[in-house]
């Protein structure tokens, strides 16, 4: 919702791009097969397309609107969000336009009580958090799609119809000039929570929703404190109110805070009521005046939804089409772009037959399986956030009275922000070397260390597969190297990637302080294999070929020697 007069893109920092209707080739009677359809032009679905277009594979995204999603909605990136980004070449603008952060702070009575800081050091690229309003993700991530030839935006394009065959899938598309049916060989559903494709073919969603509502309000503000997440808990000017607080781009701060269980939703909406509470919590919580403009609000309820499997045949599910998760944690938007980069990659990989079809039944229970973490941690966040019962809040006061003077009961207040979810189960992930005590255990995301000035491992990884071998001079076994060629001139995307303890030749990368022998447990001969999502498929403390080559057929779907299909 916006101010009175004001209309539904009258932005106060944000200037509403407008997509114009493009007529496509089917309405001029022709019959086209695309490879992919994406369903949704939001960050998952845009996300979904660069990263398919990162592997070569052409796709067509349909959005019913002309312009970026309105409002305010996901506005926090991670550090791994952020290294997806990187791998797609847009991640440059985020971080110029964001505004990174490390800690936060827990208030009870007005008293601060705790705070937490999230790991960070000079060996990452990226900080832990980034602040950045949606509509700048969605611009950064269209205007980058847009400067590929292998993605075609089509707007104002409303998706009526969806049937799939063993073949394919057929799309009803409803346009400002007329009908037309898309064909595709598979389609990614990322048209959010009300997603017509998981309607289209009757998916329910299964979880929890929980009772306490929100009101989200965006306003601009001139402060000068610093981006940190504050939560405040029975503040003195609203004793019964859960309040979050976040700063923007742009003099943007977002303000979250809890109904009461006897508020009428709908009255607390009317903007005369947000702009009272509003003018409360800046006023006597925050403490900062009233020289304030009223940007946008909306209502806000918490969910842990999902789906039973993320894959209907030729259609997979990403983003909030898979699952709704709460924002205590920031994990809606960063669990949706690991979907998206998940999905990308085994995709690419079965359309150019580097991979069978059955690469894609790891793709449900990976995501889905982080949607499970993501629920097991924002669930707990939710239920201290809004109890959702008279013995929850009992607990949860006692709790945070009794932090005010005893530092060990301070991390009950602690967020769980969201954390990257380690593939430890997935079928595509090889069993641990028990030599390892230190380092990214299989399913783990690769960590990122410093190399020199604006130099990071994370820089050098390949669109494909990457072989991270460790070494005291740079140099790698003949066979080993001979067997990397072979493997790339039978198609196989793997870059070879020489760790050295020492300077050596230009092809390797040299770890200066040993930082990255220490952050991988490394010795020299340690080999560690990462998937195209930058997930280790396995380690080896000392690599013997035969090894590698069933790592890599496992991690790309087929089936192993002996193993029955």
């Amino acid at each position: 919702m916006r101010p009175a007069g004001k209309g539904e893109h009258d932005s106060l920092y944000f200037d509403y791009p407008h997509f114009p209707f493009v007529r496509p080739a089917e309405l001029e009677g022709q019959t086209l097969r695309h490879r992919v359809a994406i369903v949704g032009a939001g960050p998952v679905g845009v996300t979904a397309a660069l990263e398919l277009a990162r592997h070569g594979i052409a796709s067509v995204v349909l959005d019913d609107k002309a312009t970026v999603n309105d409002g305010s909605r996901a506005i926090c990136l991670s550090r791994h969000s952020l290294e997806i980004l990187q791998q797609l070449g847009v991640g440059t603008p985020f971080v110029e336009k964001g505004l990174s952060w490390t800690q936060g702070r827990t208030y009870f009575r007005d008293r601060e009580i705790y705070r937490f800081r999230m790991p960070h050091s000079d060996q990452e690229r990226f900080y832990p958090m980034v602040n950045l309003q949606q509509q700048y993700i969605e611009q950064f991530l269209i205007d980058k799609a847009a400067e590929s030839d292998l993605i075609e935006l089509r707007w104002q394009s409303v998706v009526t119809g969806v049937n799939q065959d063993e073949e394919g899938v057929i799309l009803t598309v409803t346009t400002p000039e007329g009908d037309y049916r898309l064909q595709c060989d598979y389609l990614l559903a990322a048209d959010g929570a009300r997603s017509v494709v998981r309607k289209a073919f009757d998916l329910p969603l299964h979880g929890e929703a929980y009772e306490g509502r929100y009101v989200i309000a965006d306003v601009r503000l001139n402060s000068n404190f610093p981006t940190e997440r504050r939560a405040f808990f029975h503040s003195r000017a609203m004793p019964d109110t859960t309040i979050l607080v976040h700063k923007q781009p742009d003099d943007i701060w977002r303000i979250d805070y809890q109904l009461g269980p006897d508020e009428d939703p709908e009255q607390a909406v009317e903007e005369a009521n947000t702009r009272a509470k509003v003018a409360l919590i800046l006023n006597e919580v925050l403490h900062e005046g009233d020289d304030w403009e009223l940007e946008w609000w909306s209502l806000y309820k918490a969910y842990t939804l999902a789906l039973d499997d993320y894959r209907h045949g030729r259609v997979l599910f990403i983003g909030d089409s898979a699952h709704l998760v709460p924002i205590f944690g920031v994990r809606g938007l960063n669990n949706g772009l690991a979907d998206a980069a998940n999905a990308g990659w085994k995709l690419a990989w079965v359309l150019k037959g580097q991979a069978p079809d059955r690469l894609l039944d790891s793709y449900s229970p990976e995501r889905r399986g982080a949607t499970l973490d993501v629920f097991a941690n924002a669930g707990k966040s939710t239920r201290f956030m809004t109890p959702p019962s008279c013995g929850y809040r009992l607990m949860r006061n006692a709790a945070l009275a009794l932090a005010v003077h005893n530092d060990y009961a301070s991390p009950f207040a602690d967020p769980r922000q969201v954390t990257p979810y380690t593939y430890a189960e997935s079928p595509l992930t090889q069993a641990d070397d028990a030599a390892f005590d230190a380092g990214p255990v299989p399913g783990a995301p690769l960590i990122n260390r410093r190399l020199g000035d604006d130099d990071f491992l994370l820089d050098h990884l390949g669109t494909g597969f990457t072989l991270l071998h460790f070494s005291e001079d740079g140099r790698v076994e003949s066979a080993l190297a001979e067997h990397i060629e072979a493997l790339r001139a039978r198609g196989v995307d793997i870059t070879l990637l020489r760790v050295a303890r020492s300077p050596a030749g230009e092809n390797t990368l040299v770890d200066v302080d040993g930082s990255l022998f220490a952050g991988y447990g490394a010795a020299p001969g340690t080999v560690y294999l990462a998937r195209p999502d930058r997930h280790v498929a396995a380690r080896w403390k000392t690599l013997e070929i035969h090894a590698l080559d069933a790592a890599l057929t496992l991690a790309q779907g087929w089936v192993l020697e002996g193993e029955q299909s």
